[in-house]
């Protein structure tokens, strides 16, 4: 098992990526920009964070963690206009919300882990 594997914010990232990836397959409405650049942030956190986890130096995981957490926020700005054009539903909304809030905390909470 990689390192990467063991994280409960990997297993969280995982769990939203299938979701946002079933909700792209299934909705046609979406704007296909939208949803290209939705998947892209929406996987960049989860190879970012795989990445940093694999780096040798301190600085290095902090730049990928930081990266995944950049990541987030960008998926967390399209999950509000995906829903502000009623493309999901409340429910949906806030349990990938509630997803990226955790993910971020922790995210950080690896950067903030690392001496400068």
């Amino acid at each position: 098992m990689f390192d990467f594997e063991k994280l409960d914010v990997y297993g969280i990232v995982k769990e939203q990526n299938l979701k946002v990836l079933s909700i792209l397959k299934s909705n046609k409405e979406i704007d296909p920009y939208i949803m290209d650049q939705w998947k892209r942030a929406s996987i960049s956190i989860l190879l970012n964070l795989a990445e940093g986890t694999g780096r040798m130096t301190e600085q290095d995981k902090r730049h990928f963690y930081n990266i995944a957490r950049g990541s987030v926020y960008e998926s967390v700005a399209i999950l509000g206009l995906v829903k502000d054009l009623n493309h999901i539903t409340e429910k949906i909304y806030v349990d990938l919300y509630q997803g990226y809030e955790s993910c971020s905390k922790m995210l950080l909470a690896m950067y903030r882990s690392f001496s400068k």
